[in-house]
């Protein structure tokens, strides 16, 4: 432990982004913190109590880098940046429980928020396994949409589409699975469709005449499935839910994976109709008095990545993403049609300098976003750079238990 402590303080000065490769499993069977410091020579002490061997997983996720930061083709500046610090624990309590607690140190504390949690919590969950064919998770956890993005650990994902950027995943709720067969999935999910209340959650309130929800939630039913021995995932979903009191939101989403040898691809496919901007990504374009939150708003998102692991201690890809948002019916300022356009391109190369730690990476990375306002966009004041920035550091997620 006091070798964790002096590397701190490391990690805060090198430079590091990016994400891990490989989704976090529950299946491994290390012994507990307690059952480590107790005398494990004999598991039934004399008073005949036996020790109860926990599998439990603990890890801290380090991200940081050094950035080089343009706007608009004008250098801005460089500076260091700590992109992700997660502290992650995971486990089984026996045959049937298993839990999951995850807490980035990035993010801010919400005391007010909907489900009386930090906000800074992502993960606070129990799963019951039922059986081979049913299993139910209760608590914090991510919403059951598709898409690779959605799901897969964030270290992986390096930098976000403006669509995922703006979506709050991680709500509170329920969630089943059925497993129809091994390779066949259907999810069912009802959470709440946010974590703070309306005056947080929109930067200007709710417009004049809409009431808060008094069913804030939202449902999910997901459809997963593997073909090709695997190497092909295809996950689609439906998403219906409330934002306020006669004002609903609905997502259509789908992920289509394929990962086989050296080789990972992916194209995911957003689309969120809302009548209150959720995202407020078109409410931050006005740019005069008395702005208010926009209604009837849509937005698409398509984003296509591949990954190439050239050699076991080299990983290189690019990744490219089109957005598009829109209002579908007129409201106060805000005309019917297109805002914005967006692109999102990014290459990346990684550098794995110890063959048997893949938690440990050195690179680059280039991102570049690009925008597009349409004439109702300049309207209401509308403006957005085009953005670049070169990324040079390291990633580290350290085993700790």
């Amino acid at each position: 432990m006091k070798k964790l402590f002096l590397l701190l303080p490391i990690f805060f000065s090198i430079s590091s982004y990016a994400q891990v490769n490989h989704t976090l499993s529950v299946d491994g069977d290390l012994p507990s913190v307690v059952e480590r410091l107790m005398d494990r020579r004999d598991s039934i002490r004399n008073d005949g109590y036996k020790i109860r061997k926990i599998r439990s997983h603990i890890n801290l996720e380090f991200a940081s880098s050094a950035n080089a930061y343009f706007s608009d083709g004008r250098f801005d500046e460089v500076s260091f940046k700590m992109n992700r610090v997660r502290l992650e624990i995971y486990g089984r309590l026996n045959e049937h429980l298993s839990y999951h607690f995850r807490q980035s140190f990035n993010k801010y504390s919400n005391p007010y928020s909907v489900d009386n949690m930090s906000s800074s919590i992502e993960y606070a969950n129990i799963k019951w396994h039922q059986s081979e064919r049913f299993e139910l998770v209760a608590g914090k956890q991510y919403l059951a949409v598709a898409g690779y993005e959605g799901y897969v650990n964030g270290l992986l994902v390096r930098e976000f589409s403006e669509f995922n950027n703006n979506f709050e995943i991680y709500q509170t709720g329920l969630k089943g699975t059925v497993m129809f067969t091994p390779t066949q999935h259907l999810v069912i999910q009802v959470a709440n469709n946010r974590s703070s209340r309306d005056e947080q959650m929109y930067i200007h309130g709710l417009p004049a005449g809409v009431e808060s929800s008094k069913f804030p939630l939202i449902g999910t039913l997901n459809w997963n499935g593997w073909f090709l021995d695997g190497a092909l995932h295809l996950m689609y979903s439906a998403s219906a839910g409330q934002l306020a009191k006669g004002k609903n939101v609905c997502h259509l989403m789908c992920g289509n994976i394929y990962k086989k040898g050296p080789v990972l691809a992916y194209l995911d496919v957003l689309y969120s109709k809302a009548a209150l901007d959720y995202q407020q990504r078109i409410t931050v374009l006005q740019n005069g008095p008395d702005p208010v939150t926009a209604q009837n708003v849509e937005y698409l998102t398509l984003i296509a990545n591949v990954d190439y692991s050239f050699h076991p201690k080299w990983n290189t890809y690019l990744k490219g993403a089109y957005e598009t948002a829109g209002v579908y019916k007129a409201n106060g300022a805000f005309a019917q049609g297109k805002y914005m356009s967006a692109w999102n391109a990014q290459a990346c190369l990684e550098w794995f300098p110890f063959t048997g730690d893949k938690g440990f990476k050195i690179f680059a990375h280039y991102v570049y976003k690009g925008f597009t306002l349409t004439e109702n966009a300049l309207a209401i004041g509308g403006h957005m750079p085009h953005t670049q920035r070169i990324s040079l550091g390291i990633q580290y997620v350290i085993p700790v238990l």
